[in-house]
């Protein structure tokens, strides 16, 4: 998340909203956004429900949720996804910033 905070100016460049999905409940998603002052939008999921829809995968052996980055335009469609393996499997934000540059200029419709 601290690399989607240093290159929040570039996504919102490309007009490109950032949404975490995570398993606390929704009273510590707020406190921590609060504390840490979170520029983008945090969405609780205690139940897993979102994780499910988006095929997430939950190891208990690797602390919880494996990381994920989606790209959703704005029809709804996945337009690219990486599942990691482990907690540092993570794309840079430069390579999903150039995913939504190419997108941008191919389709027109990224947000």
């Amino acid at each position: 998340m601290a690399q989607l905070r240093q290159s929040f100016n570039e996504f919102s460049i490309w007009n490109t909203d950032i949404v975490v999905v995570g398993p606390d409940n929704e009273i510590a998603f707020r406190e921590y956004w609060k504390t840490h002052q979170i520029p983008f939008i945090g969405i609780p999921d205690p139940k897993a429900e979102t994780l499910k829809k988006y095929g997430q995968e939950v190891n208990l052996f690797k602390l919880g949720r494996m990381p994920a980055q989606v790209l959703v335009d704005m029809a709804g469609i996945a337009r690219f996804a990486h599942y990691g393996h482990s907690m540092s499997d993570i794309p840079e934000a430069s390579e999903i910033l150039d995913l939504i540059q190419t997108f941008k200029i191919e389709n027109k419709e990224l947000k």
